[in-house]
């Protein structure tokens, strides 16, 4: 899934401050909206040990974290003028000395801008960037991808605390209410509709994540007069259209209120992608089937989630039945 363009805040807000007692810390989020999902225990905690977020991210970065009420900017897309919006940033700020940029990404850009842009990057030792780390970490091979986070954070503030297991964020009450608009003009209610979401990310070249079952999984939904909501992203309005001709499709919907949707649901069908990973984390009763790929790291994380996991993928079948089961 791809998720639609967000209108650019233009760089940093114009009203950026420091507030008395906080210290500023710059956060580089990953570029994918499941990671960004995943690594929210993480922001949060390093809120709660006295850090003022000043979230860089993609364009979508705002709509996705605008009920946390944490600052987001969106990231100049290339790496000059990203480090001169770091630098901006950092004079706006008025910090009383060079503050930390934590980095949730893994590349030498993303340190190269931080420090360029005069911030003191801290993150991973990979892709060769320690050199320009302020304070470089390993990072914890075979853990869930929440969990390196996390464990970044804790080397960073040097204190261990236990990962709260589970992936919370809600969309902002605007968000709700712009969903809760959109169900009732479909006709949709609350809890009597199943979310499907047969995409995956742009990385995802041949398709591997995306389940083969969606289209008889919508046909037995239909059969069973169960209503189906597909939201796509930018150009996959076609695909949604060909796989499930049955459902109500919203396509370009901001990511909060896509996930206020999916939180209404009577449940959420989805594969290896960042609507899953969302599904889990505004509460949702959340089917995730997965085929050959491992799940160790990229399983989503939340209680009322089913992982199906096959190498052969799960049968249609299988799915509907879950679907229909009662929660």
């Amino acid at each position: 899934w791809s998720p639609p363009s967000a209108p650019s805040v233009g760089g940093e807000p114009a009203s950026a401050r420091a507030r008395p007692g906080r210290r500023p810390l710059a956060v580089r989020l990953c570029n994918w909206v499941g990671e960004v999902v995943l690594a929210v225990p993480t922001l949060r905690r390093l809120e709660a040990a006295g850090y003022e977020l000043w979230l860089v991210g993609k364009r979508w970065a705002p709509a996705l974290l605008e009920g946390t009420g944490w600052n987001v900017v969106v990231r100049e897309p290339a790496l000059w003028p990203a480090a001169r919006q770091l630098a901006a940033l950092r004079v706006r700020l008025a910090a009383p000395e060079r503050p930390y940029a934590f980095l949730l990404t893994k590349s030498f850009s993303s340190a190269l801008e931080a420090r360029l842009g005069g911030w003191r990057p801290v993150g991973h030792a990979r892709d060769g960037r320690s050199p320009l780390l302020s304070r470089a970490f390993p990072l914890v091979r075979g853990s869930h991808a929440s969990h390196a986070y996390w464990d970044l954070a804790s080397r960073f503030l040097g204190a261990d605390e236990p990962f709260p297991q589970t992936v919370s964020l809600a969309p902002s009450a605007a968000q709700a209410a712009r969903a809760a608009e959109l169900l009732a003009a479909h006709g949709l209610a609350t809890g009597r509709y199943v979310a499907l979401c047969p995409f995956s990310g742009a990385d995802d070249r041949d398709g591997a994540k995306v389940w083969p079952g969606f289209g008889a999984l919508g046909r037995t939904l239909a059969a069973a007069g169960v209503a189906t909501l597909v939201c796509p992203g930018p150009g996959e309005e076609a695909r949604a259209a060909a796989v499930l001709p049955a459902a109500v499709s919203l396509p370009g919907l901001d990511l909060g209120v896509y996930g206020a949707l999916l939180a209404r649901s009577r449940a959420v069908v989805a594969n290896d992608t960042g609507p899953g990973h969302l599904a889990a984390a505004v509460g949702a009763r959340l089917i995730a089937v997965y085929g050959r790929q491992s799940v160790a790291a990229w399983r989503p994380l939340g209680e009322r989630v089913t992982l199906l996991h096959a190498p052969d993928w799960p049968g249609a079948d299988e799915v509907a039945a879950r679907v229909l089961a009662q929660d």
